[in-house]
């Protein structure tokens, strides 16, 4: 069975290039546009991991990871920060909130070998 990878952001360009990318690798793909719509679909599947971006409009990167920890269905899944926020304080931030911290740009193969790696976990 595939595993299942969301991606939240709210550049669509992101959002697409990824997606293609992991669904040609394997990977089931569930697309969110933003917190909100992270929150609802978590209601309704639950992903093997989550890529967050962190700024997004209304409810940042990550208010949404403080939200995914704090609920027992959720509390599990793995959260890959995915962001331009490359100054150190994000970074530190990153690192104890989540798996792994990527900034954009990033390197695509270098992305796959960071998700392989949390998932098998």
């Amino acid at each position: 069975m595939s595993k299942k990878i969301m991606i939240v952001d709210d550049e669509p360009d992101i959002l697409t290039s990824i997606g293609q990318i992991l669904e040609l690798s394997g990977y089931k793909v569930i697309k969110a546009a933003d917190g909100k719509e992270c929150l609802d679909k978590l209601n309704k599947e639950i992903p093997d991991l989550v890529i967050l971006d962190i700024m997004m409009p209304g409810m940042s990167g990550w208010d949404v990871a403080a939200k995914i920890k704090e609920n027992p269905k959720w509390n599990k899944i793995p959260i890959m920060f995915l962001t331009a926020k490359g100054d150190t304080m994000s970074i530190g931030m990153g690192s104890l909130a989540s798996e792994d911290y990527v900034v954009k740009p990033f390197d695509i193969n270098d992305l796959k070998e960071r998700i392989e790696k949390i998932l098998k976990k």
